[in-house]
């Protein structure tokens, strides 16, 4: 089943093509690379106001044409984010997961009266820790290996007004921290998790989705508590179909014998001023809803 973030105000995608994806960011206008916008770019009669363009030699840097604060903030529905140019194109957030935000907010409000301990693995600047937590969640324990990333999303807790939630914000290699959770015997009812393609931990460990994402599962799903809620993993690794993901749940018994139900698809991002969408990655999810 794909999900279309469709419910934002301060952002949207104007045009995607030629490789690019013209994007509105509150009253900023950026274009960013984007691989799968092959098709081709219709004539774009806006102005831009910053361009990442690729290096011959691998990165690449922004380009301005006018100048920018260092930080500005967006809003989706009661939270509100900071969000830059930054490195490597990004813009300390990924729009379309605001689908999968409305989902997890869905679940845990229809289960207000329950106790639930949420765990939000490679949690980035903190999007999903903080939509479970303004959706009601006991708690919310964030992790994340980049102590920079850890730190904004503190401060997107502060702009979010949340401060005051039970958030735990964890600096740590992901792998290592669900085996020492296991060794504690803590329980969860929601994990989320967003492996990266490649990454490094905080003592230089070396994650490869392909290679691991397997042990990743089986560790996680040995946290789930029996009345367990639901198992989140999103992705953005190339050459993954949904398919892919939705059989890697199916393999895991452990995973799958917590869940009544799974389902898998694209996340996409509607493109306003050519009426298609773009898509923005994958998710999997196994619930009790």
């Amino acid at each position: 089943m794909d999900r279309i973030a469709d419910g934002w105000q301060d952002y949207q995608c104007l045009y995607a093509g030629n490789g690019l994806k013209i994007e509105r960011w509150q009253d900023f206008i950026l274009s960013r690379p984007d691989p799968l916008a092959i098709w081709p770019l219709p004539p774009i009669a806006i102005k831009i106001d910053a361009s990442y363009q690729r290096s011959n030699r691998g990165g690449g840097c922004w380009q301005y044409q006018r100048k920018l604060p260092d930080f500005w903030s967006v809003n989706y529905r009661q939270l509100r984010f900071k969000v830059s140019t930054l490195g490597f194109k990004h813009t300390g957030l990924f729009p379309e997961q605001a689908a999968n935000w409305d989902s997890l907010t869905t679940l845990i409000q229809q289960n207000h009266h329950k106790k639930l301990q949420i765990l939000n693995l490679f949690a980035y600047t903190g999007a999903a820790t903080l939509a479970c937590a303004a959706a009601g969640a006991t708690e919310v324990v964030h992790v994340d290996a980049s102590k920079g990333m850890v730190q904004w999303a503190k401060e997107n807790a502060e702009l979010s007004q949340l401060s005051d939630r039970r958030i735990r914000f964890i600096v740590d290699d992901c792998f290592k921290f669900l085996q020492r959770e296991q060794r504690r015997g803590r329980k969860y009812q929601g994990i989320i998790m967003d492996p990266p393609s490649y990454g490094r931990g905080p003592n230089n460990e070396i994650w490869k989705f392909d290679n691991q994402i397997n042990e990743l599962l089986s560790a996680a799903s040995q946290l789930l508590a029996d009345d367990a809620l639901f198992f989140l993993v999103n992705s953005y690794s190339a050459g993954y179909s949904a398919t892919v993901l939705a059989n890697i749940f199916q393999a895991n018994e452990t995973l799958m014998s917590h869940f009544k139900t799974q389902e898998s698809g694209e996340l996409l991002l509607p493109i306003s001023r050519q009426n298609i969408t773009l898509p923005a990655g994958i998710y999997g999810l196994a619930s009790n809803d």
